[in-house]
């Protein structure tokens, strides 16, 4: 009996011991609230406020310019190429690291993180100095009239190297908590591999895979540094939206250049929502995967 009163006053003094006081809590409230309204909330409204200033027929007559609808063109053009290569790297590294064991594992989880590491900007250099007039590749590409910098190639390239982590990074996670139970147990009742990736594996991970898609074509759209170093900077050609934007601000159309921002601030709002119904989902996924 003594024992089990002491046993209850060691963890009492347990939860007063790591239970922060009604103050801490809320100027920690306070803290996060505050910095979510002047470094997110804040721009957000100044950006909008900016493009619509003038009216909603100067706002509609920015993206008249044909150089800005090619803009959003282009932009979404880099996005579908990207982000389904991406999806199917992804799913391939994350297969291989979760199910695998294999000399250099270690090596490829961690250079899988390579872009979020360096700078966009060195992931464009990169390229320029692979397939630049005096790169490695350029006289080559040059001699079989091959344009890979200053076109879409570069841009996709150079895209697809800074976004690739998110789709891997999802699910790795994911489908190392989930184990590989019900994937071998499909194996002893016959099911092909093919089979088993397509009735057992994508089920369990279709939130996970979402969640990671949709970071990825987030990135891929608000891409800046990479694509300025390939692209050229070519008016109606190579720029993207965000680099249209930045191409209005200098110029002083600001009406303009705000008017695209709000559409690039418009696609990220709604990947955010999707982003957190693909992010509870997961959540609950895993949770049930643990609890069985």
């Amino acid at each position: 009996m003594a024992g089990a009163i002491a046993m209850r006053r060691v963890v009492v003094k347990g939860r007063r011991a790591t239970a922060e006081s009604p103050t801490v809590r809320r100027i920690l409230i306070a803290v996060v609230t505050l910095f979510f309204g002047l470094f997110l909330v804040m721009p957000l409204v100044v950006v909008f406020h900016e493009a619509f200033k003038r009216g909603l027929s100067a706002y509609l007559s920015a993206f008249q310019d044909p150089y800005t609808q090619h803009a959003v063109y282009l932009t979404l053009l880099v996005a579908v190429i990207a982000v389904p290569l991406n999806t199917i790297f992804g799913l391939a590294s994350a297969w291989a690291i979760t199910k695998f064991s294999f000399p250099g594992k270690p090596l490829l989880t961690s250079l899988i993180d390579l872009p979020l590491w360096i700078s966009p900007v060195i992931g464009g250099l990169i390229y320029v100095l692979l397939f630049g007039r005096h790169g490695w590749l350029g006289g080559w590409l040059i001699d079989h009239d091959i344009r890979i910098l200053f076109a879409l190639p570069g841009i996709v390239l150079a895209t697809t190297f800074v976004t690739f982590p998110f789709v891997a990074r999802g699910l790795i996670p994911l489908m190392q908590a989930q184990g590989s139970a019900e994937e071998e147990a499909a194996a002893t009742l016959g099911a092909s591999g093919w089979q088993i990736f397509r009735r057992v594996t994508i089920p369990k991970i279709k939130w996970g895979l979402l969640y990671g898609v949709i970071l990825c074509n987030a990135r891929a759209m608000g891409e800046f540094g990479a694509v300025s170093v390939v692209s050229g900077h070519i008016r109606g050609r190579t720029n993207t939206m965000p680099l249209q934007i930045e191409i209005l601000y200098n110029e002083y159309q600001f009406s303009a250049a705000f008017a695209v921002a709000t559409l690039l601030c418009a696609l990220a709002l709604l990947t955010l929502f999707l982003k957190f119904i693909a992010e509870w989902r997961a959540a609950r996924q895993l949770a049930a995967g643990s609890r069985s």
